[in-house]
């Protein structure tokens, strides 16, 4: 049978670039299989990508050689309004593939050009809506929806346009557990009812594999480096060779010895359920000491008794009382719309509480402008383009500097470090637009890191990071805390909870719901379920065993991990 798309001794250099970004590319994806594109930043797999879609030539310009196919023609001799009737994209950046002023004028918007009849135009908007379960939001604006909302009415955008081969760029960067999940099952009704050809490029490996993949591709410097089956790939524990991570219930496998190999369905936690296994990981943990997260500093920041609402009669912020120390590292969890981002305005000044008091080193900051809390506690936005204001990399970074009064050789050297600190000083003097949706995130906190304060606020850090990346910025980031700097991890990252906050606190309809060690919060079915959060999957994977006591072997594993960081 004749693959959808075939890549043939293909390889692809950029303009700009002096090296080839793809080498030597030989792929075959048939018709109707679902495949993940795996990889660090900078492996070719956006490229690839963009190969397939037709930004690579039409966007981007640069030298290829070798054949690509698409839907059985040499895409070189397509048109870019040819591609798309075959190749339909989700961007990693939901906000900039909207175009229509409401969702079912951007669903129509394919259709519209295709002066589709407006009685059959509407039938099929409406069609697409309900498959993704968004038909009540058909007149809403495309602002107001909530991550997991906009991801749902680009993906019944494609559905419109009847594209045979769907494209995931980055599809869960900006959702939460419960979003992400969602998305994926909706990703595999999609495949299951449509047969369309999936391909899926992400970071999150567990979330990419709640549901069936058929092959996994990984990247590495521009080449394929693995074609493989899930269970191959996580048997090898290939993934981590190539700054990729391993599931965590399979490197709590590996720590405890167990051998994987000949093993089925290793992407699911709750899979593979043996009284051998779970002998072997209960003597594990028994042998890990227990080492609670304990932090010792003088109080930074008092929440008292806070009640916001944009509406006074609906109240968003309900009584929320909350103390962050010198040092300590506070993942604050919760769906979307739980009020997370609304408290972080609380803290800088954007918003101003109805009732209770914010205090910072025991003095009441009410009266404090915004600049002056800034001095003190920093915010990094979850969305980077929400923040950057300048041309050049450099010139981000000082900006805050130069306000200050900051200049010369002391601007210079601390801008430079934030730069290096954040993986970005290579790219220095590079315009901010030639930086991915991952880089212009670190560039943003670079730009807050630079002015030292003692306290920050980060939302969703690590999204559209790769492992790498990922694990460079948090081992900083827990440097820092040690040296005495406080952080607020707004996150949906339940690994990024478990390894680097001291605590978790959970936010839901307002209200904190849970404030505990991470361990015990997210082993917690009931607070995970009523923040739609996820349990976390070490903590499934432990009840599935039937281990003693899952709560502890999940901190087992936590300070396992830990031990291994700081040696």
């Amino acid at each position: 049978m004749q693959p959808v798309i075939s890549f043939q001794n293909y390889t692809f250099r950029y303009k700009s670039q002096s090296e080839p970004t793809l080498r030597n590319i030989n792929l075959d994806i048939q018709s109707g299989e679902k495949i993940w594109i795996a990889g660090p930043s900078g492996s070719g797999k956006s490229t690839l990508a963009h190969c397939i879609n037709g930004l690579i030539p039409f966007s981007y310009g640069g030298e290829s050689s070798g054949i690509l196919y698409v839907g059985g023609k040499e895409a070189a001799k397509l048109s870019i309004f040819e591609l798309s009737r075959h190749v339909g994209t989700i961007l990693q950046d939901q906000d900039a593939q909207f175009v229509g002023l409401s969702v079912g004028e951007d669903v129509a918007f394919q259709m519209e050009n295709e002066q589709v009849p407006h009685s059959q135009m509407k039938q099929d908007v409406y069609a697409s809506l309900t498959q993704v379960g968004m038909e009540e939001f058909e007149s809403q604006g495309p602002q107001d929806l909530s991550g997991g909302q906009k991801q749902s009415v680009s993906l019944a955008g494609i559905l419109s346009t009847e594209a045979d081969i769907l494209l995931f760029d980055e599809p869960l960067a900006n959702l939460d557990p419960a979003s992400g999940a969602r998305a994926m099952k909706l990703i595999d009704h999609i495949h299951q009812s449509t047969g369309k050809t999936i391909i899926i490029i992400e970071h999150r490996v567990e979330d990419v594999l709640q549901q069936p993949i058929d092959r996994i591709i990984v990247m590495s410097e521009g080449e394929i480096v693995r074609d493989q089956t899930p269970d191959q790939l996580l048997a090898e524990g290939a993934l981590s060779k190539y700054g990729l991570r391993q599931p965590l219930h399979l490197q709590a496998m590996k720590y405890a010895g167990i051998t994987m190999g000949g093993m089925k369905g290793l992407s699911d936690p709750e899979g593979n359920v043996h009284p051998s296994i779970g002998e072997e990981l209960n003597a594990w943990a028994a042998g890990i000491p227990f080492d609670p997260p304990h932090v010792e500093g003088e109080r930074l920041l008092e929440l008292d008794h806070l009640t916001f609402g944009y509406d006074k009669s609906r109240p968003v912020i309900k009584d929320v009382s909350l103390t962050l120390s010198r040092g300590e590292t506070v993942a604050l969890l919760g769906n979307n719309g739980a009020g997370k981002s609304t408290l972080s305005g609380l803290i800088t000044g954007i918003y101003k509480p109805d009732r209770g008091e914010i205090r910072y080193r025991g003095e009441s900051i009410a009266s404090w402008s915004i600049r002056k809390r800034g001095a003190a506690i920093g915010y990094v936005m979850q969305n980077p383009n929400h923040m950057i204001t300048q041309h050049l990399i450099r010139d981000e970074v000082s900006i805050g500097l130069r306000a200050r009064g900051i200049t010369g050789d002391e601007m210079t050297a601390k801008t430079d470090e934030a730069l290096r600190t954040c993986g970005l000083y290579p790219y220095r003097n590079w315009p901010v637009s030639a930086l991915s949706y991952g880089q212009k995130k670190r560039l943003s906190i670079a730009s807050i890191l630079v002015l030292k304060p003692e306290i920050m606020i980060l939302d969703e850090p690590t999204a559209g990071q790769d492992y790498k990346h990922y694990k460079e910025f948090m081992d900083f980031i827990h440097q820092l805390a040690g040296q005495g700097m406080a952080f607020i991890f707004i996150t949906h990252d339940m690994h990024l909870a478990l390894e680097y906050a001291s605590r978790a606190v959970v936010l839901s309809g307002g209200e904190i719901i849970a404030a505990n060690h991470v361990a015990n919060v997210l082993s917690n079915p009931v607070v995970t379920k009523k923040a739609h959060l996820r349990e976390v999957s070490l903590s499934r994977f432990a009840k599935a065993q039937q281990l003693q006591a899952p709560e502890r072997f999940v901190q087992a594993f936590v300070d396992y991990e830990k031990r291994g960081m700081q040696a």
